[in-house]
């Protein structure tokens, strides 16, 4: 069947994370993504982690079913080959989605007087356009201070640059919005979306700006505690650890039920005076409902409590390694129908998956490869820019383009 996307073309210039997620989310979804680099790559590259021969399974990773060409960026043909393709007429084209300085030959007003309708979605750092990154951004959105053991008094960043993730997909988003005022008006648009505000925005939206605003409470960390509710890891009689969650009145019986600790709850909330009827309350009390909780636990291993908590519906995951994620959990392998075996080029067979949307009359076909650097320059030039293959030979020749390394 059609992909949800097919026939949307989108030029994308990009490096790192959010924006090359955000290109790639919507190459998933079927539409033609082209990502040009100078030639040899950009910064991005040759980014960990990479195969013993080099090859960085990271750019690999964030690619997949894109289009590639390479051009050489710094001479005047070169940025005129990417300002066609960028600007090019069609109803499904004039579609730029970067993370570069909106500036020089790439400002929106350089691109604009090409294409009076062109949709450009740039990503920025701070909203003011000066530098950030995802581990510049965290430190500052106080998340880092609320993150660590409990009582520590020193930040801890996290390896999930949950930030670029965020943004990318806030950038897929504000893309086919454009493009939909666009269809809809004839007009497009210069679209800017920060990193910054992205985490400032779900700092607001989960309540913790408010708290500090109005209540003056500062968040402290709580180790691997839930925060507001009950929600706590523990080690395996096997080594292992496990992290349950009771967040709602269901999971909290279930949890109970299946721990066996239903005849101490009483004895807790008259010690303590709480209710542990309520999801507050059981957070006050997490270290004593935890020491009742961490010996049945204990007298278990991981593939007895997978048996037990799922029996009773518990909210549960064990804490696992990437390793360990590849090879034990059966939601990270081909029975799961988002992922697919893959032949990536320089890498090997890996598993990649689908886009993770399920649409019900719409099949998820297999996933695509990202493409080798350069894989789809003559094709790029001679079928979008209506080349010829001599004109496309005569840049090869003059190293204004460059095709993939053999």
């Amino acid at each position: 069947m059609t992909p949800v996307l097919e026939g949307l073309r989108i030029v994308e210039g990009s490096a790192f994370v959010a924006a090359p997620l955000g290109g790639m989310t919507l190459a998933q979804l079927g539409a033609d993504v082209i990502r040009f680099d100078n030639i040899g790559g950009g910064l991005d590259f040759n980014r960990w982690p990479v195969t013993h021969e080099g090859v960085s399974l990271f750019w690999t990773g964030l690619n997949k079913a894109k289009r590639s060409i390479q051009v050489d960026l710094r001479s005047p043909e070169g940025r005129e080959l990417i300002v066609n393709l960028i600007t090019a007429p069609g109803p499904d084209c004039g579609i730029f989605l970067s993370n570069f300085p909106e500036g020089g030959w790439l400002s929106d007003e350089a691109l604009r007087a090409e294409r009076e309708d062109l949709i450009y979605v740039n990503i920025i750092g701070n909203p003011d356009e000066s530098t950030a990154v995802d581990y510049t951004v965290n430190p500052a959105s106080g998340f880092a201070m609320a993150t660590g053991p409990s009582g520590s008094s020193m930040p801890t960043n996290h390896v999930l640059p949950a930030w670029d993730t965020a943004t990318g997909l806030t950038a897929a988003l504000g893309l086919l919005s454009a493009e939909r005022y666009r269809t809809r008006t004839g007009v497009g648009q210069l679209v800017k979306v920060s990193l910054t505000d992205v985490a400032f925005a779900m700092v607001s939206n989960l309540g913790y700006l408010a708290q500090a605003q109005l209540l003056r409470e500062d968040r402290v960390s709580v180790g691997n505690d839930l925060y507001g509710a009950f929600g706590r890891d523990f080690p395996t009689r096997d080594g292992r650890r496990v992290m349950v969650v009771a967040i709602s009145g269901r999971q909290w019986k279930s949890l109970v039920d299946a721990t066996q600790i239903t005849e101490h709850l009483p004895v807790i909330e008259k010690a303590l005076g709480l209710d542990l009827s309520k999801e507050g309350d059981r957070y006050e009390a997490r270290d004593a409902v935890a020491a009742f909780i961490a010996p049945f636990i204990a007298r278990h291993d991981l593939a007895d409590l997978r048996t037990i908590f799922d029996d009773f519906g518990v909210c549960w995951g064990p804490y696992q390694s990437f390793l360990q994620l590849v090879e034990e959990d059966p939601r990270c392998s081909t029975a799961n129908p988002m992922f697919a075996m893959v032949d990536q080029p320089g890498v090997g067979r890996v598993l990649a998956p689908r886009t993770p949307l399920n649409f019900h009359e719409i099949d998820r076909h297999q996933p695509a490869p990202a493409p080798k650097l350069g894989q789809h320059t003559d094709e790029i030039l001679m079928e979008e820019l209506g080349m010829s293959q001599h004109e496309v030979g005569l840049l090869h020749d003059k190293g204004i383009v460059a095709g993939p390394a053999v």
